[in-house]
């Protein structure tokens, strides 16, 4: 509990204030719920030693690094965060060729996908399934399978999406009948929910 309120204790301890009692007295009021004897145990390694170690801040999680590949570099904003956080993807990027190889593979699909240029998705999935990574090539196996819708859809301009719209609105009308009404009762629930 006490890690969220890390750089407080660290940088008091290293200024010389040592008491538990008090740290813990100062984190509480930047929200700090723990215990004292919480408090104690985090602060015990160093009493052996004259100085605190600077906090190592924590790895990000899945979903932020997901987040920064999927993204579009060119949609984040310019400053100190973006930087720290393409930053943090190059070194994430750089400790495995795996995730490198993905990176490069979502990367040549946005390129396909936002220019609608369907013609290179066969070269892409060739591409996709020489490299034999599980994900990327669950992906593309999946896109095989239907091969020419999706082609259709990252070539034309036309969408279903408010097809799909219609198709869950009335889904979810059948499922607050709880199956008990014909097919007429349906149809009139329908057009009386426009």
């Amino acid at each position: 509990m006490l890690e969220e309120f890390t750089p407080s204790p660290y940088w008091r301890w290293n200024a010389g204030c040592t008491d538990a009692a008090r740290l813990r007295e100062e984190t509480q009021a930047l929200g700090y719920r723990g215990s004292y004897a919480t408090a104690r145990d985090h602060l015990r390694p160093f009493r052996s030693g004259t100085t605190a170690p600077e906090p190592v801040p924590a790895p990000p999680t899945v979903r932020p690094v997901a987040g920064w590949i999927i993204r579009n570099p060119r949609t984040l904003e310019p400053g100190e965060e973006h930087q720290l956080k393409e930053h943090q993807l190059k070194a994430i990027l750089a400790r495995c060729p795996h995730r490198n190889t993905v990176h490069g593979h979502v990367r040549a699909f946005a390129r396909m996908m936002r220019p609608r240029r369907g013609d290179r998705l066969t070269d892409w999935m060739a591409t996709v399934l020489a490299a034999d990574l599980p994900e990327p090539h669950s992906f593309a196996t999946g896109l095989r399978r239907d091969r020419h819708a999706v082609t259709a859809g990252l070539t034309l301009p036309w969408s279903s999406g408010p097809v799909g719209g219609h198709i869950n609105r009335i889904e979810m009308l059948k499922r607050q009948m709880y199956g008990r009404a014909n097919p007429d009762l349906l149809r009139t629930r329908v057009l009386l929910a426009d």
